[in-house]
């Protein structure tokens, strides 16, 4: 994987492919440049407007493009079952690769629709059951892949699973590790349940180093620190990579072939460069505790995953 990079994808054409959070920033490139390769590309994003805006900058960009918008809320369970249960007319039992971009980040407390904790509701509750509900499809698809992004300051903390949704203290940053590290656990236990089912959907999860999108500034921006937020967008603009170069780590783990289960792709130095294996903490990787989040997971989404075995012929 020296120098990977976009000229490296492999022809798309053929392949459907969902994308969250894609109405901006490393979410947007990617689904950009999946369908600059072929791909047919739904862009599930929150808000409608942004989510129309960035199919017509797709579009422009793109002219050949076969791409649509959908609401999806991942922090409203509801909203990711209606999504879910409306993908058939995309592409029928289709789903070559679902990637699970979406996310926030260190934000003042928050709940989701459904009482959860924002960080981790939306980012790894949501994307638990929606892969779960997606799942059928999925396993129906040869070379299907899942693809969820993490982040390097998942070693900041591992998941509380006596605190999952931070009641008894929440501490913004140590609450995005712990999130960042569920998705490192849930793609770590659904690669072994696949594997377990014979299947051969791979699993794999990315990272963008520190790429300037909009997450960082998010979190200031909510509770009105305008000095925080321009310090925030002064480091962007310095030390960040931009999110075509945050966005490679995602598109190599969604296309470079013989990618192994349970890989984690980032940028070669943590921040920045083209893609290889990344640094991920030893806790991120323990079957107990992967088991013990998948559980929960699924008791709290009321999701529960239907694997079934591949047909032999």
């Amino acid at each position: 994987m020296t120098r990977w990079n976009t000229s490296h994808i492999p022809d798309q054409t053929g392949r459907s492919v969902v994308v969250t959070g894609a109405n901006s920033g490393i979410g947007y490139v990617t689904a950009r440049e999946l369908a600059r390769r072929g791909a047919r590309v739904l862009l599930a994003c929150r808000n409608e407007a942004r989510g129309v805006a960035a199919l017509e900058r797709l579009r422009t960009e793109v002219p050949t493009a076969e791409a649509e918008f959908r609401r999806l809320d991942l922090a409203d369970l509801s909203s990711v079952r209606d999504f879910a249960a409306a993908l058939d007319d995309f592409d029928g039992s289709r789903l070559d690769l679902l990637i699970n971009n979406a996310g926030v980040m260190a934000l003042p407390y928050r709940t989701t629709a459904d009482g959860f904790e924002m960080q981790f509701g939306t980012n790894h509750l949501g994307h638990f059951a929606l892969t779960g509900l997606l799942l059928p499809k999925l396993l129906a698809t040869p070379g299907a892949r899942v693809v969820s992004v993490s982040s390097t300051l998942h070693a900041l903390a591992d998941v509380d699973l006596g605190d999952l949704n931070s009641e008894h203290s929440y501490r913004r940053w140590i609450a995005y590790g712990r999130s960042k590290s569920a998705n490192l656990l849930f793609i770590h236990e659904l690669s072994r349940r696949l594997a377990a089912v014979g299947s051969q959907v791979i699993a794999a999860a990315a990272h963008p180093g520190y790429a300037a999108t909009n997450l960082q500034t998010a979190g200031v921006r909510m509770e009105g620190r305008r000095s925080a937020e321009r310090i925030v967008g002064l480091a962007n603009r310095v030390i960040a990579q931009s999110p075509e170069g945050g966005a490679l780590g995602t598109l190599c783990a969604a296309t470079a072939p013989h990618m192994k289960p349970d890989s984690f792709i980032g940028p070669r130095n943590g921040l920045r460069g083209a893609p290889a294996r990344s640094f991920r903490a030893p806790w991120t990787k323990k079957d107990t505790t992967s088991e013990r989040l998948w559980v929960a997971s699924e008791q709290l989404t009321d999701v529960r995953y239907a694997f079934t075995r591949p047909a032999t012929i």
